[in-house]
């Protein structure tokens, strides 16, 4: 009967402490900040993914990794993932960059389109993943827009 009691108790004291953190978290804000092909050292162009977090809570906010795809003309091309990401110090902001090259088997039907109908933009959708942990939900982030071949981003 002793260890029941001391069980429930436990339990109780286990699910107030997460109670007590959950509401108190404010989902950070993330936006793209940029978005643009960068010079390549051969056929295939690398590309920078940049992300701003403004973290809007009184604690730091310690990313624990992140993963994203890209969508170019609609063919993914473009997917990674990244853990060396800095932390979010409470009521601050940071940015993310993330430097990535296309893998050539997921870019030959994208070069098949653009040799039929060749065009300076392209039309990107991002979807980023920020885990921020293993007791809060990862935070989706996600943008389209257009990209062209001389780094802009729209």
């Amino acid at each position: 009967m002793k260890y029941r009691h001391s069980m429930l108790l436990l339990v109780v004291f286990t699910l107030s402490s997460c109670a007590q953190f959950s509401p108190r978290f404010e989902t950070p804000t993330v936006s793209v900040t940029s978005f643009r092909a960068l010079p390549g050292q051969g056929a295939i162009p690398l590309f920078e993914i940049g992300l701003h977090v403004i973290n809007p809570n009184r604690m730091a906010l310690e990313l624990e990794g992140i993963s994203y795809h890209v969508d170019l003309e609609g063919h993914r091309v473009l997917s990674g993932v990244a853990n060396q990401l800095p932390i979010i110090e409470a009521y601050g902001e940071g940015d993310v960059v993330l430097q990535v090259q296309p893998d050539l088997f997921n870019t030959i039907s994208l070069f098949t389109d653009l040799l039929n109908q060749p065009r300076d933009q392209f039309r990107f959708e991002l979807t980023a993943y920020l885990d921020v942990g293993v007791f809060m939900p990862k935070i989706k982030v996600e943008k389209e827009g257009l990209i062209s071949l001389n780094g802009q981003s729209n």
